[in-house]
């Protein structure tokens, strides 16, 4: 596959307790992570992929993080394809909500496609999805991500992999509401040198924005009085160590 670039907004609407909602804008990555764009030497302070950002972290590269995660489930890749929506790490900065891998037999098949979630404390989690031929999929709720719900319920999530347009969705089901629904859509552009330098003047620093945009964010939920959900113990799940 060829990389892809996409400048999108990213929103998150939460309807209880109270009302509140954003919008940021930045850029993802769309690519192969066994063969990431090769950049001029000048411009690669702007985008690295690199394995110690997914999964455990302990992996010789994303792929093989990737191939211990799925084998930990039963689940063999093999001679498959991958294809990663993610950030980069920017001037050795990275922060990465979530990341989303489509993951396809050798033969083009959808196999799976993984969800991984980090939050702000450190901590990483992935779920294993079978989306249907309308490309959602449900899973509980297993990590703790905001402060403001604790661990329960579940996600409908709807994960079309990339083209044209980038539309993505993710809904929190808690006791028959949805108090949280975040998407991020964006139109494809090539991952050229004059596109990346574009965005990066547009988006400067954009992975550290996202890190503080998301603990604004929380502060102002604070400041109107939003209990706080105790953090449980994280257990690294196994294939995530």
């Amino acid at each position: 596959m060829v990389s892809a670039l996409y400048p999108c907004a990213i929103t998150h609407v939460r309807t209880r307790p109270g009302t509140y909602a954003f919008r940021h804008r930045t850029y993802l990555w769309l690519v192969d992570p066994d063969r990431p764009p090769r950049l001029p030497r000048l411009l690669r302070p702007l985008a690295r992929f690199e394995a110690r950002d997914h999964f455990g972290g302990t992996a010789p590269t994303i792929r093989a993080g990737l191939e211990r995660f799925l084998r930990s489930r039963d689940v063999e890749l093999g001679d498959g394809t991958v294809t990663m929506l993610t950030q980069a790490r920017v001037f050795g900065h990275v922060f990465n909500p979530i990341t989303v891998y489509w993951c396809r037999r050798a033969d083009g098949s959808p196999l799976c496609v993984v969800a991984e979630v980090h939050n702000t404390y450190g901590e990483r989690h992935g779920y294993l999805l079978y989306p249907d031929g309308s490309d959602r999929a449900a899973t509980d709720k297993e990590f703790y991500v905001s402060p403001f719900f604790p661990v329960d319920g579940g996600y409908r999530m709807r994960l079309p992999e990339p083209g044209v347009r980038l539309d993505l969705s993710i809904r929190l089901e808690r006791g028959g509401s949805r108090p949280f629904t975040a998407t991020v859509r964006g139109v494809r552009r090539p991952a050229t040198p004059r596109e990346l330098v574009r965005l990066g003047l547009r988006h400067p620093l954009s992975t550290v924005l996202v890190s503080a945009a998301i603990r604004l964010h929380g502060i102002r939920l604070l400041l109107r009085g939003l209990p706080v959900r105790p953090r449980p113990p994280h257990h690294p799940q196994e294939g995530m160590q």
